[in-house]
């Protein structure tokens, strides 16, 4: 089968979080189970830069009447030793070459125009699955997030109804980012009226892009089974409940997964020294080395917790933010990589001044870094208020690095607590607690801190998790299913 992957970003030329990473990794799975895979991104520059080969398919102009291009070539930084991936950029320098981010200025304010930005690399999509490339046409197209949610109603509301339609599936990363534009900027998409109803895309009066993907997909997949059911609650739903209840039958949890190519501790060029769960010194040797380029003091036997994640509220970095005494005055230490809330960085920074030496902060993201850090650490810190699926976790697991998460999404899909039953039947993987609430949290801290005193059982749960896959092969093999299903 044909599929096209829309998505916003991509590994590595261009990530702002874990959707960069699901979308780099799962062409590779998806071609090994037996897809023809390519992929569609908006033209910025780093994704320009990184086409080769390149040569101009086809020409549309917008709804408000901007001609752009639709380039198609290869991105071999994105490609694996079995795919060089190819890949349709949507060329259009006036909507996406910018000198701040991908979805915000250098002030960290949302393009005023952001609705045009994606319902653009929508109708690409679109133009595309209906024929614009007279040598390749997808079977199903495969979108991800709110930035490529308007693809389905522009799927199923394509003018020409001579088409033969083409079924799409959209992924749910994180119900919380919907894309929320003011109803004045429906004129600018391009689809009928009766798309702007409540039986479409209207949400409160505004125009949500998630909700039209939501409601026009064929199929919804989200990153795991846990935040599939929990997205129908009125809790977690995000006023989008009704409506994903009403299509349940349509809505899977496919649990995401990590790129051995890239997160692998035996074979990861960006860590010093290199390590498995069957010979583990350099994982004590990355630490000591983790603690030199950090200023941490440099003990072996403190335990190390990382963060590795936005800083945000519902990362849990509140909790983690109030816990950071008790981990010092128990003898451990805290590195913190990220950004995201002013407050949350400024407290943060001001901790990391007031307890040199156990507590590093890098502000931004740096990816060897993050790499360093996993290697390094002993536990991954991921007390979220909600998560869909969560990568942090996962990357700890394979890298060693316990994970202490709270029991929500995908977390408690992939970390098995330690307790007195999991630790004899040597299946305990991490710490999970909860309630978001720090008296749970630290309660789940001072477990972290006991286990890491209990040598033997330590080793046994760090083990345990190395051990557990969480590699592409199961979920290629799910979506791959379900496009059967929906062509």
């Amino acid at each position: 089968m044909n599929i096209l992957q829309v998505s916003a970003e991509i590994f590595p030329l261009l990530k702002t979080g874990g959707l960069a990473d699901i979308a780099g990794a799962m062409p590779s799975a998806l071609h090994k189970a037996g897809c023809d895979v390519r992929v569609l991104l908006p033209g910025f520059s780093v994704i320009r830069a990184g086409l080769t080969e390149s040569q101009v398919v086809g020409r549309f102009t917008t709804p408000w009447g901007e001609a752009v291009e639709i380039a198609y070539g290869f991105l071999p930084d994105c490609s694996h030793a079995s795919l060089m991936l190819g890949a349709y950029v949507l060329i259009a320098p006036g909507l996406y070459e910018r000198e701040g981010g991908p979805y915000e200025d250098a002030h960290k304010h949302p393009y005023a125009d952001n609705h045009r930005r994606f319902s653009a690399l929508a109708w690409a999509a679109a133009h595309i699955a209906y024929g614009m490339d007279s040598f390749w046409k997808p079977h199903v197209v495969h979108c991800h997030d709110w930035h490529a949610a308007l693809v389905p109603a522009c799927l199923k509301l394509w003018p020409d109804g001579r088409a033969t339609r083409v079924p799409s599936i959209y992924t749910v990363h994180n119900l919380a980012y919907q894309g929320l534009f003011d109803p004045a900027c429906f004129s600018d998409l391009g689809l009928p009226a009766h798309a702007m109803g409540l039986e479409g895309m209207e949400f409160f009066g505004k125009i949500s892009f998630m909700k039209a993907g939501l409601f026009f997909a064929d199929h919804i997949t989200t990153v795991s089974p846990t935040y599939a059911r929990e997205i129908q609650t009125t809790e977690l739903g995000c006023g989008l409940d009704g409506l994903l209840r009403t299509r349940r039958a349509d809505l899977t949890g496919i649990l995401n997964a990590v790129d051995d190519d890239v997160w692998n501790p035996a074979t990861d060029t960006n860590i010093e020294h290199l390590y498995d769960v069957r010979r583990m010194k350099g994982k004590a040797l990355n630490k000591i080395a983790l603690q030199k380029e950090l200023g941490l003091d440099a003990d072996p036997e403190a335990p190390l917790f990382a963060v590795v994640s936005r800083l945000t509220e519902q990362k849990g970095l509140p909790l983690v933010l109030a816990g950071v005494d008790d981990i010092a005055e128990k003898g451990g230490q805290l590195v913190v990589l990220g950004n995201g809330d002013p407050h949350l960085e400024h407290a943060f920074s001001q901790k990391a001044q007031t307890r040199a030496g156990t507590v590093a902060v890098r502000l931004g993201y740096n990816e060897a870094l993050a790499h360093k850090i996993f290697a390094g650490s002993d536990f991954t810190l991921v007390p979220s208020s909600f998560e869909p699926c969560g990568l942090t976790q996962m990357y700890g697991l394979k890298y060693g690095s316990v994970p202490l998460v709270r029991r929500v999404g995908g977390l408690a899909d992939t970390v098995v607590d330690a307790d007195l039953a999991t630790l004899a039947e040597k299946t305990a993987t991490g710490i999970v607690f909860d309630d978001f609430t720090f008296a749970d949290y630290r309660h789940a801290l001072l477990r972290a801190f006991a286990l890491y005193r209990q040598q033997t059982a330590w080793r046994q749960v760090r083990a345990t998790g190395m051990r557990t896959p969480h590699d592409w092969s199961v979920a290629a093999e799910r979506y791959t299913a379900l496009y059967r299903r929906v062509v």
